[in-house]
């Protein structure tokens, strides 16, 4: 028995050297890697971080609307009479649009002659003191019912436009019953057009009244527009954390039209930026990751960034910590791995940026945008 326990604790102390030595052995081994990489340099090209001051501009899209709008639509139930446009046909100030029936109208018209002629009467018997001042006062009420009466039926029997426009929609025609469900006629203007954006809330101090912009259309990608800030809306969307601005369009081309999907871009004042190639910002394959690498006592060090506006071969970049000055590695980028060896040159062709032979695990994709 004492044989087979010595036999037993024989076994066990050599499966634990052999552990041992296998531990020993893998250390061993990935010192011998770490080393490896440490020793390995990259040929890449290196320029300094600087920050710039630029203009910052923030990119708004909406849709065009009418300046003015006027829907036809009576205060009262009636027939229609005469509708005197159509769909599309333009309209000037002043020109009639709608006219209803006028019976009423007429019967105001009779009422308030009479009332008139009394009304007279009666202020030459005030006058010479010939009535009370109870029965002059009781006719100027009528009077001025009738009157009052007669403006309100002139105004929704005959319809005329209050702006030059286009007739935009027609609901009913001659004859028909208005029902006040819809308008007869829509006359929106075009010549001059507005447009509503939203801007956050942090560029309040920045956007001014009479700031002029220029708008952009993908119908007519070539051309530029001029508009100018109308209004400034003076609270704050608690939900958005935005605010709006009416902007004016003039529109004499007519080119454009209201529905039209428009985009511009707001200037909101200078400041400061570190603004990087963009070829020098890396995307990891499969992710949204940005990044980019700086030299780090001649290692490369790995730089998770985020992109600001783009201006040209430019892009900003915001990083946590500070960048400016650091040296950035602009060429050689795409064959770095974090803590790599980096051998700086100044001769552009010696530095071999092919990607062909990288590992799955070290390819990125070039920032494109």
């Amino acid at each position: 028995m004492k044989k087979v326990l010595t036999i037993g604790w024989a076994m066990l102390l050599a499966l634990a050297t052999i552990s041992c030595g296998g531990d020993e052995k893998k250390t061993s081994i990935g010192k011998i890697e770490s080393e490896s990489a440490a020793n390995k340099q990259e040929k890449v090209r290196v320029d300094t971080i600087r920050t710039e001051m630029i203009e910052r501009e923030i990119e708004r899209t909406s849709v065009l609307e009418g300046y003015e709008t006027m829907n036809v639509s009576p205060s009262m139930t009636g027939i229609i009479e005469k509708i005197y446009k159509e769909v599309g046909d333009r309209v000037s100030t002043g020109e009639l649009l709608v006219r209803m029936d006028q019976t009423q109208l007429k019967q105001a018209k009779l009422a308030f002659a009479n009332l008139e002629t009394e009304m007279k009467r009666m202020e030459a018997l005030i006058a010479g003191g010939n009535t009370t001042q109870q029965q002059y006062d009781g006719v100027k009420f009528q009077y001025d019912q009738a009157k009052e009466n007669l403006e309100f039926l002139q105004n929704n029997t005959f319809f005329k436009a209050t702006f030059p426009g286009v007739v935009s929609a027609k609901n009913y025609e001659d004859g028909e019953l208005f029902n006040g469900a819809r308008a007869i006629l829509t006359v929106t203007q075009i010549n001059v057009l507005k447009t509503l954006i939203s801007i956050p809330e942090a560029y309040f101090p920045r956007v001014k009244q009479g700031m002029k912009l220029e708008l952009i259309s993908d119908i007519y990608p070539d051309k530029k527009f001029p508009a100018v800030i109308e209004t400034i809306y003076p609270t704050i969307d608690a939900a958005t954390h935005t605010f709006q601005c009416k902007v004016r369009i003039p529109n004499g081309t007519n080119l454009l039209r209201p529905g039209m999907y428009v985009h511009t871009t707001v200037p909101v004042g200078k400041s400061e930026a570190l603004l990087v190639p963009y070829q020098a910002v890396l995307k990891l394959t499969g992710s949204n990751e940005r990044f980019l690498f700086i030299n780090e006592g001649g290692y490369a060090k790995r730089i998770a960034v985020t992109l600001g506006d783009r201006f040209d071969t430019k892009i900003e970049v915001i990083a946590e910590e500070d960048l400016k000055g650091k040296e950035l590695v602009v060429q050689g980028q795409n064959r770095l791995v974090d803590g790599i060896g980096l051998e700086i040159i100044s001769d552009v062709q010696n530095v071999n940026v092919s990607t062909d032979s990288l590992t799955s695990e070290t390819k990125q994709d070039t920032i494109v945008k």
